[in-house]
């Protein structure tokens, strides 16, 4: 290997972090230094391209040091493969629809969506940055309700502002993104492919639409899937509340006692249920009570999901007020009797069921239009006034579903929605997806098992519609029959070569605008899909999947065909069950494959208190300041610590050490290149032990490096890299210094000039994934082109013949020569008249053969060796430094 020097750069008097990230950004930026090249990709066999799923970060607000940690993960591994010769293709979108971005733009400007309001021209919000005149935050009851269109547009402005921010942040990082092939969620290309999935997944039935009772969010008034639920505790209390018999005899009218934290849901009780082997409510099973305050007659049913020791053994099933009652009703097909509306208030109407009957008047007058809360007060007190409740409520904490970025626990309404088979209820489409689980290599391996946990346990098909603004709309209209009654039989579908479409802009091919909404017309989907349904495209998003033949939408399906599936998927381990399932369904469903080979799945960062860190806790770092405080190389260096799939501390002190290798990296270098230029083939001008044994130690560690990629123990690569540099810049290079310099000769010379550069070149490469900055900066020292387009370092590049066990000997000697003179209370530049070491007899040859090097640094006069266990100096006989009298 024949040293070539960079004509264009020299090496700085006092090479510095500071301002690397702003120089090289510029560069990378100019040069294309990550641009993914297409052709080259088409041309290569398939193993030698590799294809990142990048996850796009959700645009609303900030991003936290959490995404700072899983994204350089993914950094790591595509600087690694694009320096072993592979097209990498790693694009970057960013997740800007949806509920997180709603509540950021109602907060941010004080403003919320109202669909029966018209446009307004111009219009100016009333506030911005979440705060009103005087400075204080803005309260929900102050925002001003716009149009649908006003609404979405602001919600496109706010995020562009976030993805200007957050690609500043990226780019800062040093993640090498080609930013030419980037996307978002809500651009028109995403939305006409987010469409034409649907409308392909509609027309071989795994898309279908069902009025049916599901989870509510009362306060973003929208749908809630099963994978967005969080259960928390809730304050309730227990109300035993009684029955009564029905039928002749002398149990006629007794009461049968159940307890319940829902007593305002008793006028929607549709059965009483108890275990079938409970003998307490065998006799009951068949026979009919009615509910109290309402004289509803209901039925006395059996279902093994009752549990026996729990309250009373017997429970009432509502509809709805749980998701057990939700399965009793399926599964025992029950009457639906519903009562709470999607505003989380008791319809105003008396049902009709209650009309005729002794709470008709209770149902009119205390019940109709109030809140759950109010409902139960009102209930509470009328049982107690009839009698029907026995004691007093007995508080208690119980688990309730929560939307997760809701604050309220949910409702069960029933409202007509949008599902795609996921396996819920189909038990071979079930198996199927779970064969495609183990399709994919999970990093850690132990984290497919979360996979196939959780498709397991599925209970229901994925629900993707949201009563919601900025998302991307169903490509559907409905027929509207001659009585102006929507007809959701008989839907309107687009062409593919017309997406993407807005249904509530747009009209359907063969009608005009003014049949919107009238008898013989037509009416619009109102539902956008779940951000999920979208995001979960994000491999074909990226890659070309086409959408008819519009050149606008940047199809490629050549290129789609060439990398899908894709190699990479990088994520969190907490959306397994969304995005990384949700995506498998989508592939599964369409290509009938898996849609990559890889999922890297990443921890968490927990805050001081071993929490999770996030944005809705508030615990969250923000990074910006953290990058400036500590530089980028060094907070990468935090992040790559951590290994794949567990959890991480913050730690600045972590940070710390990675910006103390980084100035290492600087100053040893400066060194190492200090000598010039050297001639001819390095390799051949290696000649000296230690020299050698240093180049061994360093083709085990790039082995081990190689190894932790391969692997995806990217960790293992950084700390194996890490220890050899320390001990090459603590034992080796002051080992090597006065040869180097000249001191021994010009063989010596050269052997160690040429076996520092040999180093160099090797350690940059191995450290660049990791730390892009500062190894950029010092190979333009020397080398020629970018060090993230080099290839990877191999055993070959390095002279052969080594002893790595020399280095390891000689660098234990020379640490017992210093600790002789730490304990002597002298400095290191002391002089050694005489000393022994004792050391075991292989060691003894070790340092034998660089006794030179050994001798010249620890300034020893006279060495002897005698046989020992460990290498340990005695009888040290050593010479102060004299200090030179101050100047008179």
């Amino acid at each position: 290997m024949t040293d070539t020097p960079a004509p264009t750069t020299s090496i700085p008097e006092r090479p510095t972090l500071d301002g690397l990230e702003e120089k090289w950004m510029q560069v990378w930026a100019d040069a294309g230094t990550y641009t993914f090249d297409r052709e080259r990709a088409l041309g290569l066999p398939r193993d030698q391209v590799f294809a990142i799923d990048t996850p796009p970060p959700t645009a609303s607000g900030s991003l936290h040091v959490g995404h700072v940690f899983s994204y350089t993960h993914t950094d790591c591994m595509a600087r690694y493969k694009r320096m072993r010769g592979l097209e990498v293709f790693y694009p970057i979108g960013w997740d800007d629809n949806g509920l997180p971005t709603e509540r950021r733009v109602q907060n941010y400007y004080g403003v919320r969506g109202d669909a029966t309001l018209p446009y307004e021209e111009g219009f100016v919000p009333p506030f911005e940055g979440g705060v009103d005149d005087k400075g204080k935050a803005i309260k929900p009851a102050d925002q001003r309700p716009v149009s649908r269109r006003t609404f979405i547009e602001l919600c496109d402005s706010l995020t562009v502002q976030d993805e200007v921010t957050f690609e500043s942040l990226f780019r800062r990082l040093g993640f090498s993104l080609d930013w030419g092939i980037g996307y978002r969620t809500i651009d028109a290309r995403s939305r006409a492919v987010a469409q034409q999935a649907f409308l392909r997944n509609l027309e071989r039935g795994e898309a279908y639409q069902q009025e049916a009772p599901g989870l509510w969010d009362v306060t973003f008034q929208t749908a809630v899937a099963q994978a967005e639920l969080e259960a928390r505790d809730y304050p309730g209390a227990y109300h035993r509340v009684a029955f009564r018999r029905t039928g002749e005899g002398p149990d006629a009218g007794s009461p049968v006692y159940i307890e319940t934290t829902r007593p305002e849901l008793i006028p929607s009780v549709v059965a009483l249920i108890a275990h079938p082997d409970d003998e307490r409510y065998q006799p009951l099973f068949g026979t009919t009570v009615t509910s109290p305050l309402f004289g509803v007659e209901v039925p006395v049913l059996a279902h093994r999901g009752a549990e026996m020791d729990k309250g009373a053994g017997i429970a009432m099933c509502c509809t709805f007020g749980d998701l057990t009652d939700v399965i009793w009703w399926r599964e025992l097909q029950l009457p639906t009797r519903s009562v709470l509306t999607r505003n989380g208030r008791l319809q105003a109407e008396t049902p009709e069921w209650v009309t005729g009957g002794p709470g008709e008047e209770l149902y009119a007058s205390a019940l109709a239009t109030k809140t759950a809360f109010s409902a139960r007060e009102a209930v509470v007190a009328a049982l107690r006034g009839s009698g029907d409740l026995d004691g007093e409520p007995v508080k208690t904490q119980r688990k309730a579903n929560f939307y997760e970025k809701g604050d309220k626990p949910l409702e069960i309404v029933t409202s007509r929605q949008w599902y795609i088979r996921n396996g819920g209820r189909d038990t071979d489409l079930r198996a199927a997806l779970v064969a495609r689980g183990g399709e994919i290599d999970f990093h850690p391996a132990f984290m497919r098992s979360r996979y196939t946990n959780w498709v397991e346990g599925l209970n229901g098909d994925w629900l993707i519609s949201r009563q919601r603004f900025f998302g991307v709309p169903f490509p559907v209209w409905y027929a509207v029959d001659a009585d102006g009654e929507t007809d959701h039989d008989t839907m309107i579908l687009p062409d593919v070569s017309s997406l993407p479409v807005d249904p509530q802009a747009d009209v359907p091919e063969g009608y005009t605008a003014e049949q919107r909404g009238v008898p013989g017309g037509f009416v619009a989907d109102p539902d956008v899909m779940d951000t999920w349904a979208t995001s979960s495209l994000s491999p074909q998003i990226a890659a070309g999947w086409p959408v008819g033949d519009r050149d606008d939408l940047r199809n490629d399906g050549e290129l789609f065909d060439a990398i899908f599936p894709m190699d990479m998927r990088p994520q969190g381990h907490d959306i397994i069950r969304t995005w990384l399932f949700a995506t498998v369904v989508r592939s599964h469903h369409e290509h009938g494959a898996a849609p990559w080979s890889n999922a890297a799945i990443s921890g968490w960062i927990l805050d001081p208190d071993r929490k999770k860190m996030s944005k809705s806790k508030g615990n969250a770092e923000t990074p910006e300041d953290v990058v400036k405080a500590n530089g980028a190389d060094a907070v990468r260096y935090w992040a790559a610590s951590g290994r794949l799939g567990t959890d991480a501390a913050y730690d600045t002190g972590q940070m710390k050490v990675g910006r103390r290798l980084a100035i290492k990296v600087l100053n040893a270098s400066k060194f190492a290149l200090s000598f010039g230029e050297v001639e001819g083939d390095l390799r051949e001008a290696v000649t000296q032990p230690l020299d050698l044994a240093m180049l061994a130690a360093l083709g085990e560690v790039v082995d081990r490096a190689t190894t932790g990629f391969e692997s995806w123990d990217y960790t293992r690569s950084l700390e194996a890299t890490e220890t050899f540099f320390w001990t090459f810049c603590d034992d080796y290079l002051e080992l090597v210094k006065d040869r180097a310099y000249g001191g021994r000769g010009d063989a010596g010379a050269a052997s160690a000039r040429a076996a520092l550069r040999l180093a160099l070149r090797v350690l940059l490469r191995l450290l660049a994934p990791f730390l892009p900055y500062v190894t950029e900066e010092v190979w333009s020292w020397f080398g020629s082109g970018s060090v993230h387009r080099q290839a990877w370092p191999t055993r070959d590049e390095l002279p052969a013949g080594g002893d790595a066990d020399v280095l390891v000997s000689v660098g234990a000697a020379l640490a017992g020569v210093r600790r002789a003179k730490s304990e002597a209370k002298v400095g290191m530049r002391a002089t050694v008249r005489s000393m022994t070491l004792a050391l075991p007899a292989t060691a003894a040859d070790h340092v034998r053969a660089a006794e030179d090097d050994l001798r010249a640094t620890g300034r020893i006069e006279a060495l002897a060796y005698v046989d020992g266990e460990t290498v340990e100096v005695r009888d040290a006989e050593l010479v102060p430094v004299e200090k030179t009298p101050p100047a008179s």
